[in-house]
């Protein structure tokens, strides 16, 4: 038995159907083609899958495609306006805050939902809001400095 969903995805409306036992993630890549979502352990561990939902960082490798209904759906894709990077992409390319990059879609997700409720994060919020995404090339500390200069690019755009 399939669903049929109407939700957002990086502001476009998208009207899907789905089995119910498919996670938003497998939807993302699968079904919509947006590759930038990575899947690392399928456990909500890693945090690779992040994206947000209305606005809130979430782990789409353990939310059902279901629950996704009528909410607004951003990816790494989805950051971009006009072919303008977001100040986070730009500032992470600027301060080598990623290195192989599997992680780092999960990261952007993060680091822009944390910005959003927080336009000037110490170093220890940072830390905190970026708890549940791992990256395994990295020190975090050029993730941090990435995060910290977006913050100060945003604050006057």
């Amino acid at each position: 038995m399939e669903y049929k969903l109407n939700f957002s995805v990086n502001k476009q409306p998208v009207k899907i159907a789905v089995e119910p036992h498919l996670t938003l993630l497998e939807v993302l890549r699968d079904a919509l083609g947006l590759m930038g979502t990575k899947e690392g352990c399928g456990t909500g561990d890693c945090g690779a899958c992040t994206v947000l939902l209305d606005g809130e960082p979430v782990s789409s490798c353990l939310m059902l495609a279901v629950e996704a209904e009528g909410q607004e759906i951003t990816t790494v894709e989805g950051l971009a306006t006009n072919g303008d990077l977001h100040p986070v992409q730009k500032t992470f390319i600027a301060h080598g805050g990623l290195q192989c990059g599997f992680c780092t879609p999960g990261i952007l997700m993060s680091s822009v939902a944390l910005l959003a409720r927080n336009p000037q994060p110490t170093d220890d919020e940072i830390r905190a809001a970026l708890a549940g995404n791992l990256c395994r090339c990295t020190g975090y500390d050029k993730i941090v400095r990435s995060v910290q200069a977006a913050a100060k690019e945003m604050e006057y755009a």
